[in-house]
């Protein structure tokens, strides 16, 4: 008998992965949970799957007690959204979701930026879901490699990437549902809030720095569309990006 997955899904990485669930284990997903009716929504209609637009906690709950029967796992596909205990108790064995670092490192948001700024470990993993961020036990991980030449937007890409690859890897063992886990070691690594990225890349003129530091500042928030590390220099405020190419 197929285990019963609700999968939480949004963005690139969780149509890609929704998209392979409904392909290749239809018969596991009883629900799919998106953020608007957008393809991920679509997608689930059309291969007859209950889909919902999360709203907010209480409504997903009450469509939950509806119900009457718990899932056996949830997952978190690039899910956006912090999930309460009261949700991660709708799914027998919880929920695991991925996370775009090499836990316990870059904890949080903005695991590309904080990489480099860290100079810590990086790639991606999935974990198990607990009310603490991004703590839970490590199911599965794949480390990432990167140089010189990396910026916060190629982590970014190369994050997505290896996130999609994991996940499809994994996933034969997760369904079985005698997956095993190990704890995080929360003595290593680094949390990050969202509110701390923008005071880490102001750049201060007269105040001494490394040049690796600064170097691994700038690319870090290099990004095409987004903004750039920035100094100030008499009241003006200029930005600043950065390219690294390797001498033949």
């Amino acid at each position: 008998m197929p285990p019963s997955i609700a999968v939480f899904a949004d963005d690139k990485v969780g149509l890609y992965c929704t998209q392979w669930l409904i392909e290749n284990h239809r018969s596991d997903l009883t629900d799919i949970v998106t953020t608007s009716r957008n393809e991920i929504y679509h997608i689930a209609v059309r291969n007859g799957i209950n889909a919902h637009i999360f709203k907010d906690e209480a409504s997903y709950l009450r469509v939950c007690n509806d119900n009457l029967e718990m899932h056996d796992l949830g997952l978190l596909l690039w899910w956006p959204k912090i999930i309460s205990p009261a949700i991660i108790s709708t799914a027998k064995l919880g929920f695991i979701n991925t996370h775009p670092s090499l836990l316990p490192f870059s904890r949080g948001k903005h695991y590309n930026f904080w990489a480099l700024v860290e100079q810590s470990p990086f790639g991606v993993s999935l974990h198990q879901v607990e009310k603490a961020v991004d703590c839970g036990a490590i199911v599965a991980q794949q480390k990432i490699t990167y140089t010189w030449e990396d910026t916060g937007e190629t982590l970014y890409h190369k994050a997505i990437a290896a996130m999609k690859e994991l996940f499809i890897e994994t996933y034969p063992s997760i369904r079985e549902l005698d997956f095993t886990s190990r704890v995080q070691d929360l003595s290593r690594g680094s949390f990050h809030l969202s509110s701390e990225l923008e005071a880490a890349s102001k750049i201060p003129l007269d105040t001494p720095m490394t040049a690796r530091h600064l170097l691994n500042l700038m690319r870090a928030r290099t990004f095409e569309g987004h903004p750039g590390c920035s100094f100030c220099d008499n009241g003006v405020e200029y930005e600043v990006r950065i390219k690294i190419t390797k001498r033949n």
